[in-house]
């Protein structure tokens, strides 16, 4: 586009003297910007083609090379620019050879500024208006590129994917992409696209190193000419000047940064506003993703405990016997019951009753490691799966969240505080079954073995014997 709304630029080259006087006149009427060159060398050296709306040559005599070549130019530019001739008088029957040769208007000794000042105008128009609708054809295709983000939900995939987009928007070959969930250690994540094996080993080893990018110092689109992501790159001897970076952070709990390297192309207004619309795309799809993962776990939570429930706990016991017998890794399953807790309902109300389950899920959270999963089996029962753990140490496992659930007082209201206790069965795959049906089965019929052997004990399902073999 042109300098300023509304006001055109015009490069004129070879300009004589009466044409020179009238694009003056119009410049000092505010219709356009010119800039005035011996050759076209000059303007590809001096101005090149960003912003040029037209370019004016001024010939003697027909020259139909000297048009052709400027066409071939403008060609390579590939800017749109208006390409108008003007020529002397005597020169009319060769107005058709210039036409053919690839200038878009010709006019032959133009005696005042009205016939210059139309075909300008009208040049201008037509090249913004080319311009305009080049740019809604990129914004479709980019667009129409950018439909697979709106089906991605896990943000693993879709920081690269955004990645990968944001290059071919702006015909760059390097880029790289840093995210992580917030609230969980180590989380921290990368992906680049165009570096060789070499330079993706020891950019992540400087991205993911001790000093931990700040995403806070980043916000919308920005081109940067230094900063700690660049002292990142430049620390695996990688050789960067400007870098357009993207934050992709969510309304959740995602956040990251998505960075291209201008492989020795400034970057442009255009670019910018090509990566814009790939940005924009991908934070409605980081959005979506944790809208997604948002129901996805509530609907495998309790509402009361927030623990959980039955139906994530069968899900998930499904995937770690496959990974179990994958791996040859052992897994025990523990189910608890709480001892007599009908009476803390009877005695103190629904209420503490609720209450002093969710305080209990705390406890129990507080005994296991995050690889483990605690749920709510229903009503006061719980279950926990132990990932690569033997019987041995499930066993010891149980008997410690016993002693200390024997140990602790729930406070669960105004002078109202608790002492319970649990019963606890467990088995493992593969000693006790394969299935989770048969472990779970087995797990429940230790637990209530506990119960009948007074309460407030751990049962091992080696214990169930063969009423528990069926």
């Amino acid at each position: 586009m042109g300098s300023d709304q509304g006001i055109f630029r015009v490069v004129g080259v070879g300009v004589r003297h009466g044409l020179r006087e009238r694009l003056a006149r119009l410049e000092s009427e505010n219709l356009c910007h010119v800039t005035l060159c011996s050759d076209l060398a000059d303007v590809s050296h001096d101005q090149g083609p960003t912003g040029i709306d037209v370019l004016v040559l001024d010939f003697a005599s027909p020259d139909g090379e000297g048009v052709r070549q400027a066409a071939e130019w403008i060609g390579q530019a590939s800017s749109g620019i208006r390409l108008l001739v003007v020529m002397d008088e005597g020169s009319a029957q060769h107005v058709d050879d210039i036409f053919a040769a690839g200038a878009d208007d010709c006019l032959v000794a133009p005696d005042d500024e009205g016939s210059l000042r139309r075909s300008l105008k009208r040049l201008s128009d037509a090249r913004r208006a080319a311009i305009r609708s080049l740019f809604l054809h990129e914004t479709i295709r980019i667009m129409e590129d950018c439909r697979p983000l709106a089906y991605c939900l896990e943000p693993g995939q879709l920081y690269p994917m955004t990645v990968e987009l944001l290059l071919a928007a702006t015909s760059r070959r390097r880029g790289f992409t840093l995210f992580r969930r917030e609230n969980v250690p180590q989380s921290d994540a990368v992906a680049l696209r165009g570096f060789d094996d070499q330079d993706t080993s020891l950019i992540c080893r400087t991205l993911l190193g001790d000093k931990a990018i700040d995403f806070d110092n980043y916000e919308g689109l920005a081109v940067l000419k230094r900063g700690a992501l660049h002292d990142a790159l430049r620390a695996a001897d990688v050789e960067v000047r400007t870098l357009l970076v993207v934050s992709m952070g969510g309304e959740g709990n995602e956040s990251g940064i998505v960075a291209l390297l201008d492989d020795g192309r400034p970057f442009t207004a255009q670019d910018v506003e090509r990566a814009d619309i790939v940005t924009r795309h991908g934070i409605a799809a980081l959005e979506n993703s944790e809208t997604y993962a948002l129901a996805k776990e509530r609907a495998f939570v309790d509402d009361v405990t927030q623990a959980y429930n039955a139906g994530y706990l069968l899900r998930t016991c499904d995937n770690e016997i496959q990974r179990s017998e994958r791996y040859g890794t052992p897994l025990s399953i523990l189910f608890l019951d709480l001892d007599q807790f009908k009476s803390v309902n009877d005695d103190y109300g629904h209420l503490a009753g609720t209450e002093a389950l969710r305080r209990l899920c705390r406890v129990l959270e507080q005994c296991v490691r995050q690889v483990d999963t605690l749920a709510r089996y229903g009503g006061d029962e719980f279950s926990i799966l132990l990932v690569d753990t033997d019987h041995t140490t499930a066993l010891l496992v149980a008997e410690r969240i016993r002693a200390r659930i024997e140990s602790y007082i729930f406070e669960v209201g105004r002078d109202v505080r608790l002492a319970l206790t649990l019963s606890i069965g467990v088995a493992t795959c593969p000693n006790h079954g394969v299935s989770r049906e048969r472990l779970l089965d087995l797990a429940d019929k230790a637990m209530y073995r506990a119960k009948s052997e007074g309460r407030n004990r751990v049962c091992s399902a080696d214990e169930v014997g063969a009423s528990g073999a069926a």
